[in-house]
């Protein structure tokens, strides 16, 4: 079966939802499910299906699909046992339900038996022109639809990240980050087995989706390699796609075979196909979330030269240690942009990058600074270091046996204030010359109820948690933007 986007919107963007196999224990797939998409806020209509006709979380359900009306539901979320659903898919088509998404094991990954079952379902869903994901697999969340039809939490803020992964525990680890982060998701999907769909056909449907920015992918192997490659190529040409892969070693290989179904590919080949398709591969899961958020809360640099500008001189070294391990360039300040910066520091300055400002910060100094540098046609991208010290201390002072009192509370609200100013200046700045400027403080972490972070997140961009990390996703950005234009496609 040719799949359409007739077949995407209908699993994305259902005009109705039916839970088949609704449960009223609390422990279920079928509970779980039927709450998570209550929970979410979805306006359109909601069915369910339980063989004792019960009452669950309020949805009246019915006993057999064969009693919901026509032409009403486009999405049937399966919780019933494999051996049923044959005869589910046939009810559903006839009711014009387009799109079923299936939670249910026992298929590819449970020997022959099961891949002969998973070939038969395929073969059905094809024959009834309906768009099957899993089976095998967690949901599938679409924040513009405010749809959470999934046997998981959480359900993430909406965003432009659009996730397709072959575990369903990495899309929640995904929607996590997301959570956390407050980079939001527009569309997720475990895909499970990919019997019929896979991760690729997903990043090719977000490419073109209005809703989507970035495709961030996990995958543990390929069945179909010249598919693969095609599809990827598609997506990866209109759209940044972040992945990571799975069973890289021989020992990952063998779990990701067990864990569901797929064949182990070559990682030297794989490798060298993202390389050649600008496909950024991430080594991480939290990584390649970091490096999808970057894309889509920071402007692509124009090219590599990079300047630091830090509050101390320690983390000025480590990160140009990393700009010079990475493909991005420590930038040489010129002349006119040092005697800029000389009227804002005093005399001790580093006088060079990274630009430790020494502890000669002023009310103004840091936003003053941060714009001459990012105004300065030799500089395309700035990495900021030292956010939240003011209110780390302040934090401090608010937490001692001496506050309110002895002027503490001003100076409390005063070291907020300014930490909150530099975030938004660090946003503001970015926005208005087009270039990244990424904050990085272990405060995102430690300390996340920070001002400075707190800003940071406010302003819809990430906070990273280390210098290392805001540089492997500057490092991500300048490759991709550097292939597109080698290739004349436009950054």
């Amino acid at each position: 079966m040719s799949l359409r986007r007739e077949h995407f919107e209908a699993l994305f963007e259902p005009r109705g939802v039916v839970v088949a196999g609704a449960s009223t224990h609390p422990g279920k797939f079928g509970f779980v499910s039927l709450h998570n998409l209550l929970a979410s806020g979805y306006q359109g209509a909601v069915h369910a299906t339980n063989l004792a006709g019960e009452t669950v979380l309020g949805i009246q359900t019915v006993r057999s699909i064969d009693d919901l009306p026509s032409g009403e539901i486009d999405l049937m979320f399966v919780c019933t046992p494999a051996s049923t659903n044959p005869d589910l898919l046939r009810s559903a088509a006839a009711k014009g339900i387009r799109a079923a998404f299936i939670t249910s094991a026992g298929y590819g990954e449970a020997g022959e038996e099961g891949r002969r079952a998973q070939r038969e379902l395929v073969d059905l869903a094809d024959s009834l022109d309906m768009i099957v994901v899993g089976p095998n697999g967690q949901g599938v969340v679409s924040t513009p639809a405010h749809l959470c039809a999934q046997i998981v939490a959480p359900y993430p803020p909406a965003g432009r990240i659009g996730v397709a992964s072959q575990s369903g525990n990495f899309v929640s680890s995904f929607m996590n980050f997301a959570v956390g982060s407050g980079i939001g998701i527009s569309r997720a999907v475990s895909a499970g087995n990919a019997a019929q769909v896979g991760v690729t056909d997903f990043l090719r449907y977000y490419s073109e989706d209005e809703a989507t920015g970035v495709g961030l992918a996990y995958v543990e192997g390929i069945d179909d390699g010249p598919g693969f490659v095609d599809g990827l190529a598609e997506a990866a040409s209109r759209m940044p796609v972040v992945l990571v892969k799975g069973g890289a070693t021989a020992g990952g290989a063998r779990a990701a075979s067990s864990h569901t179904g797929a064949l182990a590919t070559d990682d030297a080949v794989f490798d060298g196909v993202c390389r050649q398709l600008g496909v950024v591969r991430a080594p991480t899961v939290e990584s390649a979330y970091e490096t999808a958020a970057s894309f889509v809360t920071q402007p692509l640099p124009r090219g590599p030269r990079t300047a630091v500008l830090t509050t101390a001189g320690g983390w000025g070294v480590v990160t140009a240690d990393a700009i010079h391990r990475s493909s991005l360039e420590l930038v040489d300040l010129p002349e006119d942009l040092v005697a800029a910066i000389d009227t804002k520091l005093p005399p001790r300055w580093s006088r060079g990058n990274p630009v430790d400002m020494a502890g000669g910060e002023t009310r103004d100094t840091i936003p003053e600074v941060m714009r001459l540098i990012a105004e300065h046609d030799a500089v395309d991208a700035i990495i900021y270091l030292g956010l939240g010290i003011q209110s780390n201390q302040a934090s401090m002072m608010a937490r001692g046996p001496f506050y309110p009192d002895h002027g503490l509370e001003r100076i409390v609200a005063y070291h907020e204030r300014q930490d909150r100013r530099f975030a938004e200046a660090a946003a503001a700045v970015s926005a208005e010359t087009g270039k990244p400027i990424l904050t990085a403080t272990e405060l995102a972490a430690t300390d996340p109820a920070n001002a400075g972070p707190v800003a940071v997140r406010e302003s819809g961009r990430l906070c990273y948690r280390s210098a290392d990390r805001a540089v492997a996703a500057l490092d991500a950005m300048w490759r991709y933007a550097r292939h597109r234009r080698r290739h004349g496609l436009g950054v």
